[in-house]
């Protein structure tokens, strides 16, 4: 049997501890991405467009001209336009419609009333009101309580005024609101109906 010098032992344990102090300067992040355990996505910041290629007018092909700009690249200018305001990107330039987009337009009918969100809101609301049935009555048949409070003018007024003879700020204490009657028992048994 081969025994392994005490030296040898040391020399290998001092090489292992080194490793070890290297690795756990590392974070576990980079080393993921080190051996490509995870995906980096670009930064969208960062990745810039290009022009799409494109045919040219003809296939007899002329000789690039040092120093002449892309005819497709936009330019700067253009391209902090479209990222400061990203709307004129998506629509264009403004211009004329062509006879296609005039014939689908008219195709598709009048246009909407001035109060269209309003009408759509109050059949919605005459459409949920409508389905409540008789079962939903009785299974859920006490009302909410009213989310609003009202407050109550005369005893505020009176608070303020007390406030400002103090001297106090009108945020001072607590506003006064009407309490709502307690319904009787009698007329809480029936308030479903």
């Amino acid at each position: 049997m081969r025994t392994l010098s005490s030296g040898y032992r040391i020399h290998r344990y001092l090489v292992l501890c080194c490793a070890l102090a290297l690795l756990g300067g590392c974070s576990a992040e980079n080393l993921v991405r080190t051996f490509g355990l995870t995906r980096d996505t670009p930064d969208e910041f960062t990745v810039t467009t290009r022009a799409p290629l494109s045919m040219p007018p003809d296939y007899n092909l002329r000789a690039p001209r040092p120093g002449i700009s892309r005819p497709q690249e936009e330019s700067e200018r253009k391209q902090a336009e479209e990222t400061l305001a990203p709307q004129t990107a998506l629509n264009g330039t403004v211009g004329t419609a062509s006879p296609g987009q005039a014939a689908l337009v008219e195709a598709a009918g009048p246009s909407a009333p001035k109060n269209i969100r309003r009408e759509v809101d109050q059949d919605a609301r005459a459409a949920a009101d409508a389905d409540a049935s008789f079962v939903d009555k009785v299974l859920f048949w006490r009302r909410p309580p009213p989310a609003d409070v009202q407050v109550d003018a005369k005893a505020e007024a009176q608070r303020l005024r007390k406030d400002a003879a103090l001297g106090q700020t009108p945020n001072t204490g607590t506003t006064p609101i009407i309490q709502p009657a307690k319904p009787g028992w009698f007329s809480s048994l029936f308030s479903w109906l």
